[in-house]
């Protein structure tokens, strides 16, 4: 579990930084086994598709964090699916630090580096719950629609696909 955020740490004063990161530097794993913590708290195991470690060091995934003063605020990945289309992965922002803009700069990131790995088509799953409302909701404000399933994904009642064209 990651520590609480401590504004006295003087970290709030430094902008973040979007960047490459290692999803096995101590920190991200924390973060990392949180967001999988809540995801299987949330679905089956059948229906829990966020990415472990082992994913996110994968060659066709870019995996990037947003650290402030070194304190990591959040994480996601962009996975190359082939023929120009990506997807969003394992996006996650500390609990302490939700409603924040945290994630829809790190979604903005992640799309950016989408366009400039010429990929055309950006897509995700989510879940349908109420608890992945805020996710669907910021999804939606940035331009996503909903879609059926696509790559590996078969449709399911604990999963919400969506896309955008970049």
């Amino acid at each position: 579990m990651s520590t609480p955020f401590d504004p006295s740490e003087g970290v709030l004063d430094v902008a973040p930084r979007f960047a490459p990161d290692d999803p096995r530097t101590p920190d991200v794993v924390a973060l990392l086994e949180d967001h999988l913590a809540l995801m299987r708290s949330l679905s089956p195991p059948e229906d829990v598709h966020a990415l472990d470690l082992e994913g996110l060091c994968r060659p066709s995934v870019a995996f990037f964090s947003v650290r402030r003063g070194g304190l990591l605020l959040a994480i996601g990945a962009l996975a190359d699916l082939g023929e120009g289309h990506g997807e969003l992965k394992s996006m996650h922002t500390r609990s302490d630090l939700r409603r924040a803009g945290l994630a829809r700069r790190l979604l903005r990131h992640l799309l950016d580096e989408a366009r400039a790995r010429g990929l055309h088509r950006v897509s995700l799953e989510t879940g349908p719950q109420p608890e992945f409302g805020p996710a669907r909701a910021l999804y939606a404000s940035e331009g996503f629609g909903e879609c059926g399933p696509f790559g590996a994904y078969a449709e399911s009642a604990f999963s919400t696909f969506m896309t955008r064209e970049l």
